[in-house]
C-alpha cells in the first residue's frame, strides 16, 4: 500500500474526511517540530507531540527481528530497559534507517502511528501509552508520513486506529505505567522473583526494612514509609493517607513559616478548591502548563453541570478574577486603591493534579498538600524582593529545619511558571537515584495576571495620572518536602529523621527486664523511664517512654529506629545505680553513657549535634555529585554516574531541548520507575561563584557551541 493509500485508509476508518493538516520546513528533532507548529498560523493551540519509537530487540544472527513500536504523548516515560522487561525482550535499542526503511520505507523523522496498517502491524509488536485514550480532548500532532507535513488527532482517534488493527491472535499491549505489570501479548515468561535477590538484607526479619538502599531504591523507599508508619494506601490511586507520624513534620514546617511570614505581613486566608471552566481558561498561557493534570466535576448526583468545574492545579484563577454580574471576594475587588497594596495572602490547602506518570508517596500525588501565597505589589522592586525573601524562607525550611541541603536559583524560561514572568527555586538532589529534585518555587508574575485582557486588577497611579497595574508574586512548598528528606537521610534501618521535624525527638527504652524480674523491680525501671522523659519534656524535648507490655526490648530497638527517632536512651537497673542512661544516637549508631544530673542540657546539645551532622553530611554529598563539565562527551557519563552537570549554557529553548533528547537517547537504562533519562535544566544558581568566570565570546555552551551566559544546573530529575 503506498503512502497515499495508507493515510486515506486510516482516515477513512476513523471517519475523518478532511483532518486538519499543515505543511512546514522538515523537521529533523522533536524541539524543531514543536518550534515549526508553534510558529504556524493554522496549527491548534495548545497541541501536543506524538512519539512513535521502534526498537530492536537482541536476536540471533539468524534470526528476523521483530521490531517493537512504542506510540506515545511526549512527556510519557518511555525508558527502553522497562519496556523490555515488560514484554520479556533483551537489550531494546533504537532501530537504524534500514530497519525503518525496510519495514515502514520512511525514514525517523517521518514516522508515526498513521505509518502502521494491518500489513505492518502483523510485523511488529506495538505498545501504546493508555494515557492517550484519557485525552480525547487534547489535539496531537502526528506527521502524515512526512517530516514536512503533520496531521492534528485526537488521543482517542489515535488509540481508535491502532486498536482497529487488532487480530484474534495478535493485540497490542499497553505501555505499563514505571514499575507496574502489565498483560504482553508475547510468549509468556517466568514470573519475575517476588524480590530482588542482592537487594534483599541477610537476616531482615519481618519488621526490618528487609531491602538496601543502595540496591532497589525504589521498594526501599516505600518500605521505609510503610514500616515508619508514615502512611497509608488510599481507594484512589494516586492518592494517599499521611498519618500523623508524617503529617506532624508537615505541623512542623506549618508552624515556622507560618510565624516568618506573618512578619512580612502575609495573613492566611482561604479560597474555595471549585474553579469554573470560563475562570480557568481565561489565562490560557497559564492553564497550559496545568491542563493536561486538570481534574473536572462533571456530574452532580444524576445532572449534568451546566459547566464543568475543576478541582484547583494551583489557585491564581480562583483568587484574581472579578466577575461583573457577582463580584467574588478576591484581588480584583480588595485592591481599589494604591493605599490597599500591598496585598499579602497565604493559604494551606490541598490541591489536584492528576499525574499519568507513576505516582510516587510525597513526590508525585494526585493530591498535595501545600501553601500557597498570592500578593500583589504596586511596584517591581517590592515584588522582586518577597521574591527572594521567600525562596530564603524555603531554603531555611529545607536547610534548617529538614537538614537537606539546597541549590538556589532561577529558572530557565521553559521551566518558568507558566504565565509568569520568571520563577526563582531551590533544587535538592537525592544522591542514590542521581536526580535533581525541585524543592520550592518563588514566581514573579509580572503584570500578567492585573492586565485588562487578564483580571485586569489595577489601581490609580498615585504620581503619574492613568491606570498602574499590580505587580503579582506566587510562591508555594508541599509535601513533597517530607519525601526528599526521608530519601535524603534514610538508611538501610529506615526513616533518619532530623530532630527539629521529629514529632518524638528521644524515646527512653526500659532494659534489663526478664522473666525472673520481680514486679517491683520492673516497677522501679519504668517508673525511671517515665521519670526521664517527664524531664526532658519540661525542657522542651519531645520525649516518649516506651513502657509497652510484651515487647522486648530489642523489639523495641528495631522499631524506633525504623521510625527514625533521633536519640534512644536506655534505662536498666545497672544504669540506676550509676545514675545514668546509655544514650544510642540514630543518625551513626554511637553509644555513650550520660549521667542523669543535668541530662535535660546535655541532650538537647546531642540534638542540636546531630541535626547539624545530618546537614553537613548531606551537603558534603550534594557538593561531591555537582560536576563541572565543559565538554559534551562528558555529560552522559556523569549522569549515568548518578550525578547533575554544571555546564555553561547558552540559555536558549532549543538548544534545552536538544540536551534533554540527546542525553536521553545516549543513556544507559535506568530505574524504570524513574520519570525520565533524559537531563533537563534545573536552574540557574544565582551564586556563580563556586565555578570560573563566563568569558564573553570565549566561553561556549556545552549544548550547542553558541557563546554561554551562565553556568547551569543540569540533570536526571524527579
Amino acid at each position: 500500500m503506498t503512502t497515499d493509500a495508507r493515510l486515506a485508509a486510516a482516515f477513512a476508518a476513523l471517519s475523518l474526511a478532511n483532518p486538519l493538516t499543515v505543511t512546514h520546513e522538515p523537521a529533523t528533532s522533536p524541539a524543531q517540530w514543536k518550534e515549526l507548529l508553534q510558529a504556524h498560523k493554522d496549527a491548534p493551540k495548545p497541541f501536543e507531540l506524538i512519539k512513535t519509537l521502534v526498537y530492536k530487540p537482541k536476536t540471533a544472527k539468524t534470526a528476523t527481528p521483530v521490531p517493537v513500536v512504542v506510540v506515545a504523548r511526549e512527556e510519557t516515560e518511555t525508558n527502553s530497559g522497562a519496556i523490555g522487561k515488560q514484554l520479556g525482550l533483551k537489550e531494546l535499542r533504537l532501530a537504524n534507517e534500514e530497519l525503518l526503511k525496510e519495514f515502514f520505507a520512511l525514514d525517523k523523522d517521518s514516522l508515526s502511528p498513521l505509518a502502521i496498517d494491518s500489513s505492518v502491524f502483523s510485523k511488529i509488536q506495538l505498545v501504546i501509552d493508555p494515557a492517550l485514550a484519557d485525552a480525547s480532548s487534547t489535539q496531537f500532532a502526528v506527521h502524515a508520513s512526512s517530516s514536512s507535513t503533520t496531521t492534528f488527532l485526537s488521543g482517542a482517534d489515535i488509540v481508535k486506529h491502532l486498536k482497529s488493527l487488532e487480530t484474534d491472535t495478535q493485540k497490542l499491549v499497553e505501555l505499563a505505567a514505571p514499575g507496574e505489570a502489565a498483560p504482553v501479548a508475547v510468549a509468556p515468561k517466568k514470573a519475575p522473583p517476588k524480590e530482588k535477590e542482592d537487594a534483599k538484607i541477610e537476616g531482615a526479619v519481618q519488621v526490618a526494612i528487609g531491602v538496601k538502599k543502595e540496591v532497589d531504591f525504589a521498594s526501599w523507599y516505600t518500605n521505609v514509609l510503610i514500616k515508619a508508619d508514615m502512611l497509608d494506601y488510599y481507594s484512589v490511586s494516586g492518592c494517599y493517607i499521611l498519618k500523623p507520624w508524617s503529617y506532624s513534620i508537615w505541623e512542623e514546617i506549618q508552624t515556622w513559616f507560618n510565624a516568618e511570614i506573618k512578619k512580612l505581613g502575609v495573613q492566611n486566608s482561604y479560597f474555595p478548591m471549585f474553579v469554573s471552566q470560563s475562570v480557568l481558561e481565561r489565562e490560557k498561557d497559564h492553564i497550559e502548563g496545568f491542563s493536561p493534570e486538570v481534574a473536572w466535576v462533571t456530574r452532580a448526583g444524576q445532572s449534568d453541570l451546566e459547566e464543568p468545574i475543576a478541582i484547583r492545579p494551583t489557585s491564581e484563577t480562583a483568587m484574581y478574577p472579578l466577575s461583573p454580574s457577582n463580584p467574588p471576594p478576591d484581588y480584583a475587588k480588595w485592591i481599589r486603591s494604591h493605599r490597599d497594596l500591598p496585598l499579602k495572602l497565604n493559604q494551606w490547602n490541598s490541591v489536584v493534579r492528576w499525574e499519568f506518570k507513576n505516582p510516587q508517596p510525597f513526590l508525585r500525588t494526585r493530591e498535595f498538600l501545600w501553601q500557597e501565597g498570592h500578593t500583589a505589589f504596586l511596584t517591581k522592586e517590592e515584588a522582586d524582593t518577597e521574591v527572594r525573601q521567600i525562596l530564603d524562607l524555603y531554603r531555611q525550611v529545607y536547610e534548617d529545619l529538614l537538614a537537606v541541603p539546597v541549590i538556589p536559583g532561577i529558572k530557565s524560561e521553559k521551566e518558568k511558571f507558566a504565565g509568569g514572568l520568571y520563577t526563582t527555586t531551590l533544587e535538592g538532589f537525592i544522591p542514590t537515584s542521581g536526580r535533581g529534585i525541585q524543592a520550592a518555587t518563588s514566581h514573579c508574575l509580572g503584570q500578567n495576571f492585573s492586565r485588562p485582557e487578564m483580571f485586569n486588577i489595577f489601581v490609580e497611579d498615585p504620581e503619574n495620572p492613568g491606570k498602574k497595574y499590580v505587580w503579582q508574586n506566587s510562591w508555594g512548598l508541599s509535601t513533597r518536602a517530607i519525601g526528599v528528606c526521608v530519601m535524603v537521610h534514610g538508611d538501610n534501618q529506615g526513616l533518619v529523621l532530623p530532630p527539629r521535624v521529629a514529632s518524638v525527638q528521644v524515646v527512653v527504652v526500659p532494659c534489663g527486664i526478664t522473666a525472673k524480674t520481680s514486679d517491683e523491680e520492673r516497677k522501679r525501671i519504668n517508673d525511671a523511664c517515665e521519670a526521664l522523659a517527664s524531664k526532658l519534656r519540661e525542657g522542651d524535648i519531645r520525649a516518649k517512654a516506651d513502657l509497652r507490655d510484651g515487647y522486648t526490648p530489642g523489639w523495641k530497638f528495631n522499631e524506633w529506629e525504623q521510625k527514625g527517632v533521633p536519640v534512644r536512651l536506655e534505662i536498666g537497673p545497672q544504669d540506676i545505680k550509676k545514675n545514668q542512661t546509655l544514650s544510642v544516637r540514630r543518625d551513626t549508631g554511637v553509644k555513650a553513657p550520660l549521667p542523669l544530673d543535668g541530662i535535660t542540657a546535655t541532650v538537647q546539645d546531642l540534638l542540636k549535634n546531630i541535626q547539624s551532622d545530618l546537614f553537613e553530611k548531606a551537603k558534603k554529598v550534594y557538593w561531591e555529585h555537582v560536576k563541572q563539565v565543559t565538554n559534551w562527551d562528558d555529560v552522559v557519563p556523569a549522569l549515568d554516574s548518578k550525578n547533575i552537570v554544571v555546564i555553561p549554557w547558552c540559555e536558549e529553548e532549543a538548544c534545552e531541548d536538544e540536551i534533554k533528547e540527546k542525553s536521553g537517547r545516549a543513556a544507559e537504562p535506568q530505574d524504570e520507575r524513574a520519570p525520565s533519562a533524559g537531563a533537563k535544566s534545573l536552574c540557574i544558581p544565582f551564586d556563580q561563584s563556586h565555578w570560573p568566570a563566563i568569558e564573553p565570546g570565549k566561553t561556549k555552551c556545552v549544548g550547542c557551541g553558541k557563546d554561554a551566559k551562565r553556568w547551569t544546573l543540569f540533570g536526571r530529575s524527579y
